[in-house]
């Protein structure tokens, strides 16, 4: 191949990954992008469905439901049409995968997912391959109104857009995986990887996927994953996803240690030393303030305003 041609407009975060990705792959290939072209003469999606409209090119879209929807798997997007107004409530006749929440069972249905270093593996019980493990939750969770994600995004190439996203089993995994973490992460490791998380989010949507950095942030968290395996079962109703349960060979809870009765871990009496070593910065700092005839910069609180009449 001497090129490579893709369809995303020149207002979207999509042409950069295309582009992005055939520079990291192969360099030397040219890429054909015509809505970056000037003499393209399709400027909007209503330019478009008339061009397919008179070359008899199938399209689901059209002038009465003109939204632009991707879909895989994980998830459907759709932005556009009446989308670009954020304050307009998105018509019920354009979710795909999920029921209405109002509309879905008036029933609960609990579910218990199981986890091996970090990968779903079994549902119920039954051991599933990972994308068939997906799909039934994705038919669970939207039989239920669950994974309805309406967001205002920050595009790459400078602007917001508002998108509505239906992604009924990557909710349910998410909330399920993120259980089981709270229960075996030591607390530094998970809010370090809390941030990591954000990091890699923006490395995946700014394109940047064959990246070096992408690559080494992949090796801190296969470490995260090493104890993270276990279940957690899980509530579906009515586009809610509650945890009623977490268990895990690895946990880093201990109910024993935990109790106010246990004094061979934690001793009650040591909390004191600990709090005034802890807080002895914010004390030498109002002791200094204090001293020198001034003021804690920290106002009292006007309990006025707490008062009935």
């Amino acid at each position: 191949a001497q090129a490579v041609a893709h369809g995303a407009t020149g207002k979207g975060n999509d042409q950069v990954r295309f582009d992005v990705t055939v520079m990291a792959l192969n360099p030397k290939l040219r890429i054909i992008a015509p809505w970056r072209d000037p003499k393209w003469t399709i400027r909007s999606r209503e330019d478009a469905i008339a061009y397919a409209q008179q070359h008899n090119v199938p399209i689901s879209a059209t002038l009465k439901s003109i939204y632009s929807r991707d879909e895989n798997f994980f998830h459907m997007s759709h932005e556009g049409g009446p989308l670009e107004n954020p304050w307009i409530t998105p018509e019920e006749s354009m979710f795909k995968l999920t029921t209405s929440p109002q509309t879905a069972p008036d029933d609960p249905e609990t579910i218990i997912i199981g986890f091996k270093e970090g990968f779903p593996v079994s549902l119920d019980g039954q051991l599933l391959p990972p994308v068939e493990l997906f799909m039934e939750l994705n038919h669970l969770g939207g039989r239920h109104g669950v994974g309805r994600v309406d967001i205002v995004e920050n595009r790459l190439v400078g602007m917001k857009s508002h998108g509505v996203y239906e992604t009924p089993g990557g909710t349910i995994l998410y909330r399920a995986h993120q259980a089981l973490e709270t229960l075996c992460l030591p607390k530094d490791l998970m809010h370090f990887k809390q941030v990591v998380g954000l990091r890699y989010a923006e490395l995946v949507y700014d394109g940047k996927w064959f990246n070096e950095l992408r690559e080494a942030l992949d090796a801190f968290v296969d470490v995260t994953q090493r104890s993270i395996t276990g279940e957690v079962r899980l509530e579906l109703y009515k586009g809610n996803v509650t945890i009623t349960g977490r268990r895990s060979p690895f946990s880093l809870y201990r109910e024993d240690y935990a109790s106010f009765g246990q004094m061979d871990v934690y001793n009650q009496q040591d909390a004191g030393g600990f709090i005034t070593l802890w807080g002895l910065a914010e004390k030498i700092e109002a002791l200094i303030s204090i001293d020198g005839t001034g003021q804690s910069r920290y106002r009292q609180p006007d309990y006025s305003k707490f008062k009935r009449d």
